[in-house]
Order: structure tokens, then sequence, then C-alpha cells
């Protein structure tokens, strides 16, 4: 059964190595990995891989056991949100050029780069989307594809939504807008 596994890690050199090395040693393949920085001085480690609900159970409690990992999450579609993004480079001709584009309406995918031979679309949503829209691009020959590979976020806890008037805009680095809070207010913050 395919599972996404995702893990936030500290950002240290090898951690990356531990989380494969574990995978290779079980003979578990990882179909897809994406490994970005996330939050300051941590990285979220996105997997899909193929295995029982034994191996992952095994898999899940050997991961929360290496060092620099901090969370291991299990992908849930009931509590987590799921995304893939692909650039695909797609042949165009005089007599196709608005077939492709109706397509590209058709998914949303939204064109980033045109030449007179090709354009490059990009494509966002679950594989299936994008399996599907790579199926139906076929016919005008795709020439080059990227997939990200599968991205995870749990969703946010649903409640009372704030009013307009009591919710705050958050500060932004640099933000001209917002006014530079007392030095006290910042040394409180940062020690």
């Amino acid at each position: 059964m395919r599972r996404v596994i995702s893990l936030l890690v500290e950002n240290k050199a090898g951690v990356l190595s531990r989380v494969v090395g574990l995978f290779s040693q079980r003979g578990y393949n990882i179909e897809s990995l994406n490994v970005a920085p996330a939050l300051e001085g941590a990285s979220r480690i996105t997997l899909t891989t193929i295995t029982d609900d034994a191996g992952t159970e095994q898999v899940v409690k050997q991961l929360s056991k290496l060092i620099n990992v901090v969370k291991v999450t299990l992908y849930d579609p009931a509590s987590h949100v799921l995304r893939e993004m692909a650039l695909v480079r797609i042949q165009v001709t005089e007599d196709n050029r608005t077939e492709v584009l109706a397509l590209s309406e058709v998914f949303r995918a939204r064109v980033i780069d045109v030449r007179p031979t090709s354009y490059i679309f990009e494509v966002t949503g679950q594989a299936d989307k994008i399996d599907a829209f790579l199926q139906n691009a076929k016919v005008y020959g795709v020439r080059e594809l990227h997939r990200t590979g599968e991205l995870t976020l749990s969703r946010g806890k649903a409640g009372k939504k704030e009013s307009s008037s009591a919710r705050k805009r958050p500060a932004l680095v640099n933000d001209p807008d917002q006014e530079n809070p007392p030095k006290s207010e910042v040394k409180a913050k940062h020690g």
C-alpha cells in the first residue's frame, strides 16, 4: 500500500542519509522524496513508499528513534492536505496551440513559459490529477517532465472564527506598514 510519511527534522548534516538508510536496510523503496527548509533550524522531509500496515508501523517507530528527528507524521486524508507539483514541457504547433491551452484550462495548469515550439505548464494537485493531465498531454508530445513528489501538512483545527476587527495582521520582516516595536519588546522576545 502506498504511504506518505512526513518528518520534521533538525536541519543538520547527515539526517537525510540516516532516514534513507533506514529504508534501504529494510528493503523498502522510496517512490518520491522531498526535502526543504520548514521552520527556523528545521527541515521537512516528505517521502512516499510502498509498505503494508506492519511495515509502516515498524518504519514510523524506527524513524521516531533517529537522532535529529523531531516529529514523524503518517499521512491521513481526513486530517492532512496532500499536493504535488509538476513542470511539464509540451510540444506545440500552430495547429494544436489552442487545443493545448484548452487542456491546460481543464486541469487548471498555468502556462509559465512560452516558446515557438513548446509551452511549459505548472500543474498542482493530487497525483491522480497530474497523472490525468500527463495522459491527455501525451497526444501532443510531452518533451520534458519534473515532479516534486507529494507534500503534506496537517489541516488547521476547526474552531470559532475571529471577527475581522479582532484579527491582527502578522508582522512581516521589513514590513513598512508595521510600527517598529520598542527595544524593550524586542529584547524580551529574543532574550
